[in-house]
């Protein structure tokens, strides 16, 4: 049986850990690197690292921050913000990154993703999409847009019909992240991860809305996620990766547990 993935996200602004609330009111709660190895050691599956203002600002990505997390895990480690060309792409990967994630970049350029994927592989390519509900009209069936630049921009693209289309250009994975339950710990979209999932073969990551355990349950099963990514639950102490990972298996998902030798090899002096 295939394992779920439980990942953690860090979103990074100014070199510091940020958090917010469905895009807006954004606060700085901490050194992205020290969460970064605390979460490595407690078991995590997979860490995904956004420069939450790079697209915004028009800028490259803080590779030096990207360099400095790398260094203190040993977890595939997913990197995005920013990128816009394979040569971006290729930098984040000499940093120590294993995948790099395409959001505002493929939306305004779609062939980047084939150019990526052809450059690097599938495996490295991931395309974020950030997703907003509204009202379906002909040109969005669904109901679900794809906004970019950290939320601010809405782009008139139907959700399904883009990760259609990445999947046919060289996306080796999806990560879906609802806007109208980021940051709200209210749960996961699960009707919006069930579509993505049901449109594409790719693996699709759930992000947006964890706030208990059970949450990832939901988007775990009944969205058909096959990895869910969480931020608040984990940056504000509220839960462990362990607690998370251990009320998964209690329900019949299967999940990573790491050996009983890592915790101690890794946590001696």
């Amino acid at each position: 049986m295939l394992t779920k993935r439980v990942i953690s996200c860090l979103d990074v602004r100014d070199g510091k850990l940020a958090k917010s609330v469905q895009f807006q009111d954004t606060k700085d709660i901490g050194d992205p690197v020290e969460k970064a190895h605390e979460y490595y050691l407690a078991g995590l599956d997979e860490l995904v690292f956004y420069d939450i203002t790079a697209s915004h600002e028009r800028r490259g990505i803080l590779l030096d921050v990207v360099r400095r997390v790398a260094e203190q895990v040993f977890i595939p480690f997913s990197v995005g913000g920013g990128l816009r060309t394979v040569s971006d792409a290729g930098r984040v990967l000499e940093a120590g990154a294993e995948k790099v994630n395409y959001n505002s970049g493929a939306v305004e350029r779609p062939e980047v993703l084939a150019e990526a994927s052809r450059a690097f592989g599938a495996q490295c390519v991931v395309l974020s999409m950030d997703v907003l509900r509204t009202a379906p009209t002909p040109a969005l069936p669904s109901g679900f847009e794809i906004v970019t630049h950290g939320g601010r921009q809405r782009r008139g693209i139907d959700a399904l019909e883009w990760a259609r289309r990445a999947e046919q250009l060289g996306a080796g994975e999806i990560v879906v992240n609802s806007i109208d339950a980021d940051g709200t710990r209210q749960g996961y979209d699960v009707e919006l991860t069930r579509a993505i999932a049901h449109t594409v073969s790719l693996p699709v990551i759930a992000s947006g809305g964890g706030g208990e355990s059970e949450h990832l349950r939901q988007v775990l099963s009944e969205g058909h996620a096959d990895a869910a990514l969480v931020a608040s639950m984990l940056h504000y102490g509220s839960h462990t990766v362990a607690e998370i990972k251990s009320y998964l298996s209690e329900r019949g998902i299967a999940v990573r547990t790491p050996p009983a030798a890592f915790s101690a090899h890794h946590l001696s002096p």
